[in-house]
């Protein structure tokens, strides 16, 4: 199972593995605030996607579209992370205030989508 959860949300023992999906650190959160068991910055966004979607925020189908091209070449971190996902509980942190529209959640769909074999 893959949950969703803010860096800056308190950690809790049914988060199971908790990993950064980042390039950025959180601002204000402290290593043992963040309580990780991984930092897995290259399933984030890459910089310059990262960049273009702070500028266009209004743009989040193309945005998601863009991800997922990336995500498809990223397949042995996809892998680890479905493989965690199979053994327990794995909570994907993020810092984006929108809770909704993020990369987190973009990354835990394409990854739910692999899982299926589609």
């Amino acid at each position: 199972m893959i949950r969703i959860k803010r860096a800056y949300d308190e950690a809790a023992p049914e988060d199971g593995f908790r990993v950064l999906v980042e390039r950025l650190w959180p601002r204000g959160v402290t290593k043992e605030r963040a309580a990780l068991d991984l930092w897995l910055k290259d399933v984030s966004p890459s910089t310059e996607l990262r960049k273009w979607f702070h500028s266009h925020p209004d743009k989040w189908d193309e945005f998601r579209e863009r991800y997922w091209r990336e995500l498809a070449d990223k397949k042995e971190d996809i892998d680890f992370l479905k493989k965690k996902a199979e053994e327990g509980t794995v909570t994907f942190i993020y810092s984006a205030r929108e809770r909704e529209h993020n990369a987190a959640t973009e990354l835990k769909a394409y990854i739910e989508q692999q899982a299926r074999g589609q």
